[in-house]
């Protein structure tokens, strides 16, 4: 299970979630098809046409194409899962071949970014910028990739790895495994800010998979349109722009997880009964057999804390 799984609950099925997620990327697809059809594809456009049949539509073919597009968008809501995995770089084993390919560019990238890092072995000798510099580039390192061994094909995956990796590793705690206990103690404010990244994330996955897809069936569509094209290349510009927002707030998700092991491992502990630990290196300990315990379901020596938190 992957920090990606850990979605927001789907108690509000047709909420903001729904809205932004399942409803606009698709919304926006349709239009742009639809008035591509109706200007006359395949074959020579006249969006004179367009125009004409959209202001003729009644009120009832207007609420069907809605509710199909709501349809669609539930439809295709358990499946928001396997397309950030997708997005992540698993692929069919197929095209291991193109994965392998980018899988050792981003791993030369990492290694860039690691050299740009690694301070000197008389790092007093130093100026104050460059040591700024070089602070700076061992943050970019770990919000764009995990360690040597878990990079990944594509930036939005090294993204979600690299979070997997850190987000409350200092304090002993495999995210992978803890993360689906420690959402439920998180506070009121840090689980607005989780679940306003994860869902901008969501959507800017899905908006450029439906956007590229737009975009082929673009293409599709107009190549008997001369010029007109040209006009596919729009879905397709915004499906790569989605993508570069979707490793963008694949950080930021990143980030917004790790302060919730900041701020709420503690409670996670007295949720589970357990006593707290004394100091970081009695947590890493803690959290470490707790993880394993979890990971492999395996019983755990800890002992129990009934009088709750000190």
């Amino acid at each position: 299970m992957n920090l990606d799984a850990a979605a927001k609950p789907l108690g509000d099925v047709f909420g903001g979630r729904f809205v932004l997620v399942n409803y606009i990327p698709f919304y926006g697809a349709a239009l742009f098809l639809l008035v591509v059809i109706w200007a006359g594809a395949p074959g020579e456009l006249r969006f004179g046409r367009a125009w004409a049949t959209a202001g003729k539509l009644g009120l009832g073919e207007v609420l069907l194409l809605t509710v199909a597009l709501t349809v669609i968008g539930a439809a295709t809501q358990p499946l928001q899962l396997g397309l950030v995995r997708l997005v992540e770089g698993y692929w069919p084993r197929r095209l291991s071949w193109l994965g392998d390919r980018l899988r050792k560019r981003h791993e030369d990238r990492r290694d860039a970014m690691v050299e740009a890092a690694a301070l000197p072995e008389r790092p007093e000798d130093l100026t104050q910028e460059e040591l700024n510099r070089i602070g700076i580039a061992g943050t970019t390192l770990t919000k764009h990739y995990p360690a040597e061994d878990a990079v990944r094909a594509t930036a939005f995956g090294n993204a979600l790895a690299a979070a997997e990796a850190y987000a409350g590793a200092r304090f002993g705690w495999d995210a992978v495994v803890a993360w689906p206990r420690l959402y439920p103690m998180l506070g009121e404010r840090v689980r607005e800010i989780v679940d306003d990244r994860r869902d901008t994330m969501d959507f800017s996955v899905r908006l450029c998979a439906v956007s590229l897809a737009t975009g082929i069936a673009g293409v599709v569509l107009l190549l008997d349109s001369g010029w007109w094209l040209c006009l596919a290349l729009v879905p397709i510009a915004i499906g790569l722009l989605a993508y570069r927002s979707a490793v963008e707030a694949a950080m930021a998700y990143g980030e917004a997880i790790e302060a919730a092991f900041d701020l709420h491992r503690f409670d996670l502990l007295a949720a589970l009964h357990l006593p707290l630990p004394a100091d970081q290196e009695a947590e890493r300990k803690l959290a470490a057999e707790l993880c394993t315990s979890w990971r492999q379901g395996a019983a755990s020596s800890t002992s129990y804390d009934h009088q709750g938190p000190k």
